[in-house]
C-alpha cells in the first residue's frame, strides 16, 4: 500500500507534467493496485479468522471475492483508458513536455513494483493466499507496463512521433484485461467449488496410490488459501473402530504434511 501510494503521486506529477495518457494510465493503474491491495489486506485478515457457528468451514472464500472485486476494477479502469487514448487519437495533437522525467518515473515504478511483488509472490506460494497472488499478479503486471510506457516515451523523444503515446497506452490496457481476465477466472471457479488443478489431483492420487490406500468417490475444493478432501476410504470390515480411526488418522497427517492448510473428511466403508 505504501509502496503504490507513492508511485501513484509521481506517475500523477510526471502525467500532468509532461501531458502523457501512457503515463497517467499508468497512474490510474497504480490507484487500482492500491484499492486491490487494500481489498487483499482486509480479506487476508477475514479469511485467516477461524470458523464460528456461521462459517464452519472458515472465512476461505473471502480472498477469492476479493480476488473477483479486483479483477472487475481492474477491467473498469483498463477499459477507461483505451477510451481516453482513443480520445487523444481522435482528437488534436497532445502538447507534450518532459518527457524524460516520464521515462524516469516509470523505470523507478517497474524497479520498486519488481521488488514488491516478488516478495508477495513468495509469501503466496508460502501461504497458499489467493489474495497476495493476485495483488503480486497486478504489480508484477505494472513492472512490464510500466516498462513498455518508458520504452515508448522513448520513442517518442528519438523519434518525434507523438501517437506512440496513446497505441501504448492501448496497448497495456489490453495486456491489463488480459491479466484481469485470467484472475476473474482463477478467483471466481473455487466459489463454484470447482475441484483443484488436475497437477494437484494427480499428486494426490499417487500419494494415495503409494500408501496402498483403496479409496473412491475422492472430492475436491478450495476456499482462498484452505484446501478440502473428503474421500470414501476402505478397511477390512473385520477391523475395530479404534483401528480403522487410526488407520484414517495415518492418512490425514501424511496428507495435511504435502498439503497446507488442509481439511481432510474421510468416509470409513468395509472392504
Amino acid at each position: 500500500m505504501i509502496s503504490n501510494t507513492f508511485l501513484i503521486l509521481l506517475k500523477l506529477i510526471a502525467g500532468i507534467i509532461s501531458g502523457s495518457v501512457s503515463i497517467i494510465s499508468e497512474a490510474i493503474h497504480s490507484s487500482i493496485d492500491l484499492i486491490a491491495a487494500v481489498i487483499a489486506y482486509f480479506a487476508v485478515k477475514v479469511s485467516d479468522n477461524p470458523p464460528d457457528s456461521n462459517h464452519p468451514y472458515g472465512h476461505g472464500k473471502m480472498e477469492n471475492i476479493s480476488g473477483v472485486v479486483e479483477a472487475l476494477l481492474i477491467i473498469v479502469a483498463a477499459i477507461w483508458i483505451i477510451a481516453e487514448a482513443v480520445k487523444r487519437i481522435l482528437g488534436e495533437e497532445a502538447v507534450l513536455g518532459s518527457l524524460w522525467l516520464g521515462s524516469l518515473v516509470m523505470i523507478i515504478s517497474a524497479v520498486v513494483n519488481w521488488f514488491v511483488s516478488r516478495r508477495l509472490y513468495r509469501v503466496a506460494r508460502e501461504t497458499g493466499s489467493l489474495a497476495l497472488e493476485a495483488d503480486a499478479l497486478h504489480l508484477r503486471t505494472d513492472v512490464y507496463t510500466s516498462a513498455g510506457v518508458a520504452a515508448g516515451l522513448g520513442l517518442i523523444i528519438l523519434t518525434g512521433i507523438k501517437w506512440f503515446d496513446p497505441v501504448i497506452a492501448i496497448l497495456v490496457a489490453l495486456f491489463i484485461l488480459k491479466e484481469s481476465a485470467e484472475l476473474l477466472s482463477r478467483s471466481f471457479r473455487p466459489l463454484l467449488d470447482s475441484s483443484w488443478s488436475p497437477e494437484e489431483i494427480n499428486t494426490l492420487e499417487k500419494l494415495l496410490d503409494e500408501m496402498g490406500v483403496r479409496y473412491h468417490d475422492l472430492r475436491t475444493r478450495k476456499a482462498g488459501n484452505y484446501r478440502f478432501i473428503d474421500v470414501h476410504v476402505e478397511v477390512p470390515g473385520k477391523e475395530s473402530v479404534n483401528a480403522a480411526h487410526e488407520y484414517c488418522d495415518d492418512i490425514e497427517l501424511k496428507l495435511m504434511d504435502l498439503f497446507e492448510n488442509l481439511n481432510v473428511t474421510i468416509h470409513v466403508e468395509p472392504g
